[in-house]
């Protein structure tokens, strides 16, 4: 029998589910060594069973969703989160800074109807996560590379260094030391293609932070270039703000 594979969504845009979809021919190959066991974006099947490999899209911000990831995990014998969202928070986890009953109060007429916990997480402050996919939103080549190493019982070789490497690839000039363009490229992780940087614009950190990334000295970079400690934090209370080492970094700013 084909590998039985679950897509859920927690509080997210339904970005990273798009990403599955827009794989295209590379999705009707994976269809054929796979069964799409549950997707509700894209099937109409019922939720039963237990499954094989699990992409888990969204953050933990509502007391359904802290019940419901305890029943997924227990249906999944692989569990993968993909994106921002499920990596670290979303955009989402901004109210994790401030009172989030009160935002819910300016925002909805009757917030009672929907209730909200007061922080958005990461699922891999809840249950067991077996590997992490991130991005806002994920890359389509590091999703297929992950389902296929899934497939052939292998570690995805997914590499994890900075969007710099990327920008030396593409022969793109340095916008952070060529024009003093605020860049969060040295300590973001790859994945995008250096697409902002490529296009004369500082990276977003849309891949959240890279493997033991060197915050302080970029935040004495930033210094340097004239922005305040106010402006450094801005700079990383975007998709990945709950993100540890950005966490650490606005603490330090």
């Amino acid at each position: 029998m084909r590998p039985r594979l679950g897509v859920w969504k927690f509080s997210s845009c339904d970005g990273c589910q798009l990403s599955i979809l827009d794989a295209e021919d590379e999705l009707l190959e994976l269809g054929r060594r796979l069964d799409i066991a549950y997707f509700p974006e894209a099937t109409r099947k019922p939720l039963r069973g237990r499954f094989d490999l699990s992409l888990v899209e969204g953050s933990v911000g509502t007391p359904q969703d802290a019940r419901r990831v305890l029943d997924v995990r227990a249906r999944s014998r692989v569990l993968v989160a993909i994106g921002a969202c499920a990596t670290a928070g979303g955009i989402q986890a901004l109210r994790n800074f401030r009172d989030a009953a009160r935002m819910a109060g300016v925002v909805y007429p009757r917030p009672d109807w929907a209730p909200i916990l007061p922080t958005s997480t990461p699922i891999s402050e809840h249950v067991r996560v077996d590997f992490e996919l991130r991005g806002c939103p994920i890359s389509k080549a590091q999703l297929v590379e992950t389902v296929r190493a899934f497939l052939r019982g292998a570690a995805p070789a997914v590499r994890r260094h900075s969007v710099c490497m990327e920008c030396k690839r593409a022969g793109a000039v340095c916008v952070l030391v060529a024009h003093g363009t605020p860049c969060l490229g040295p300590v973001t992780r790859h994945g995008c293609g250096a697409l902002c940087p490529r296009c004369d614009r500082g990276c977003y950190g849309c891949y959240g932070p890279q493997e033991d990334p060197n915050a302080a000295s970029l935040a004495r970079k930033f210094a340097r270039l004239g922005l305040s400690a106010e402006a450094t934090r801005e700079l990383y209370r975007n998709f990945n703000v709950w993100a540890p080492a950005f966490r650490r970094a606005q603490e330090r700013s």
